[in-house]
């Protein structure tokens, strides 16, 4: 992990934290999800420029050690999209493969339909792309649904203000582990869902958990609540959106977010190749929705395969 270089970079009046390793011809820009951070990807980092590839993974505005925006409530897709590309401006890279994960997915699929002549392919995983208007219908889920109680204003801050840094993404680890949708019993907090002795899962340390815990400590959750969970509805006005560039979608069997209504069925019937027709999609046997760290050399092995299919 030494060998991951990290840098501050000034774009949008913001210091941006980027983590790099790698300095071959080929650059690929890795995206987080949330609870994840720049440190989620680093197994894939690693191998990436072992095999000769230039692997870069900022930490979005208001996350980890990246400054936070002025008006964090404002903040949309859109600012951390401007913020990408004037990284890869910044480190001078002309066009990029991008690897994404959870909402990052959504903002990979942005960049390529905004940017087409920038991005050289897509790899996402744990979302496929949706357009707005064919969007899974989460109103049919409980008062519950833990993106309900996110996207309601000082709710999880009250939930999460009762713990550490660490122990908040401690517990979302955990539940986003499972195979179901985490969702409040009535009388209960998303953070009352997880027994303090429940154990991490296996692919997990406490080091981990410590490393989560201080980015998350420094940046606090007050970004992360508004991207993506409260301007999930900001879209793209694009009549016919299409990414045309290579594209593959990486599901663990076990992610909870299969049980989302109608996203199983949208993405096994074969509908999301509508909107990315050069769609490959890989289903991996109990992953979970951090397949990336939960299996590692299958990921890596998959990247590894892509990429020098496409370059």
């Amino acid at each position: 992990m030494d060998q991951i270089q990290h840098k501050h970079v000034e774009v949008n009046g913001l210091k941006l934290h980027v983590a790099e390793i790698g300095t071959g011809p080929t650059a690929v820009m890795f995206l987080h999800g949330f609870p994840e951070i720049w440190y989620s990807w680093r197994h894939q980092m690693i191998a990436l420029a072992d095999a000769g590839y230039r692997a870069i993974a900022p930490d979005y505005r208001g996350y980890g050690l990246s400054d936070p925006p002025l008006e964090p409530e404002k903040t949309s897709h859109f600012g951390f999209i401007d913020d990408l590309v004037a990284i890869l401006d910044a480190f001078d890279i002309p066009k990029v493969f991008l690897v994404a994960k959870d909402f990052g997915s959504r903002i990979a699929y942005l960049i390529a339909l905004m940017y087409p002549k920038r991005i050289s392919g897509v790899v996402t995983m744990g979302l496929p792309f949706r357009p707005i208007h064919a969007s899974t219908n989460l109103k049919d889920l409980p008062e519950g649904f833990y993106i309900s109680r996110w996207r309601e204003p000082g709710r999880a801050e009250a939930d999460f203000c009762r713990f550490d840094g660490k122990t908040v993404v401690r517990n979302i680890y955990i539940l986003f582990s499972k195979n179901e949708i985490p969702i409040a019993g009535e009388d209960e907090e998303i953070m009352d869902m997880v027994e303090p002795s429940t154990p991490l899962p296996p692919w997990l340390t406490d080091e981990d958990m410590e490393i989560y815990g201080a980015l998350y400590e420094n940046s606090g959750f007050q970004t992360a609540l508004q991207v993506p969970y409260r301007s999930m509805h900001k879209h793209l006005d694009i009549p016919d959106p299409k990414v045309e560039v290579p594209a593959m979608l990486i599901m663990g069997e076990e992610d909870y977010v299969f049980k989302f209504p109608g996203l199983k069925e949208y993405i096994r019937s074969g509908e999301v190749k509508t909107y990315v027709p050069n769609l490959e999609t890989i289903y991996v046997p109990e992953g979970t929705h951090f397949v990336q760290e939960q299996f590692p050399d299958q990921m890596n092995q998959l990247l590894l395969t892509f990429l020098s299919s496409h370059s």
